[in-house]
């Protein structure tokens, strides 16, 4: 009983210890959510979240607990985000012919789609095509494992580990693998607006100061990757 005592003293002293991690991490999340996300749901979602990073945490595996605690936080509240998707059909529909366009575009050229010919093979004006860049990115920019998911069917690979099978673990490095190489190939511009956002986390407007360009402008970009990374990945749908 004194050692449960003494486990459950250790979890409180965490929990207070890290409480304003998860704020943070709440009010750093919300900047690029919509306005109809509150930050109070975030943060109770990520208390949860610290609550089972206190009980799973092993630090014999050599990550800081505030390392692991935040990838269980962000993860809990962005599971939070997921059960109220509020994005439409139709704009789940508009993503997925973005990335199709995209997808017959390089099949056809062999090089990267550009904006006025994706615009082309949907038969819309630049301006109609920036504005479902737009409503796709305001509809989800969750973390980076969404950027390869269409939200309404799912994504392009399931995590391994929600099946059951020996090659399953194997699959996943491979799809890792083709991640990572989806990437490298982005034209440059869309992969810096990547690394700035995801491994900077820089916002929309302070990616736009650093390239120069308006903040809806970065939202195209960004949407505009996602789409690609789709469209490249494809083959992982069938999987």
């Amino acid at each position: 009983m004194y050692n449960k005592a003494q486990a459950q003293d250790s979890q409180h002293q965490l929990i207070e210890r890290y409480a304003p991690l998860v704020k943070r991490i709440a009010y750093h999340l919300l900047a690029r959510l919509p306005a109809s996300v509150q930050v109070d749901d975030l943060i109770q979602a990520g208390m949860i979240g610290l609550l089972e990073a206190s009980k799973k945490y092993d630090g014999g595996k050599g990550a800081s607990f505030e390392t692991y605690a935040g990838i269980r936080i962000r993860g809990a509240m962005l599971d939070e985000v997921r059960k109220g998707d509020w994005a439409p059909r139709s704009v789940h529909r508009n993503t997925r012919m973005v990335s199709d366009a995209i997808r017959v575009i390089e099949a056809r050229t062999g090089r990267d789609a550009k904006d006025q010919e994706v615009a082309a093979e949907l038969q819309l004006s630049l301006e109609d095509y920036y504005g479902i860049l737009g409503d796709t990115l305001g509809s989800r920019l969750f973390s980076f494992d969404d950027l390869v998911q269409d939200g309404e069917h799912g994504g392009l690979h399931e995590d391994a580990s929600s099946h059951g099978g020996p090659l399953h673990g194997l699959e996943d490095e491979r799809f890792q693998a083709a991640l990572a190489d989806a990437i490298a190939n982005l034209p440059e511009r869309e992969r810096l607006v990547l690394a700035l956002y995801y491994d900077e986390e820089l916002n929309l407007k302070e990616i736009g100061e650093v390239l120069g360009v308006s903040e809806s402008r970065v939202s195209q970009l960004h949407s505009q990757c996602a789409a690609r990374l789709r469209a490249r990945l494809g083959e992982w749908r069938a999987n």
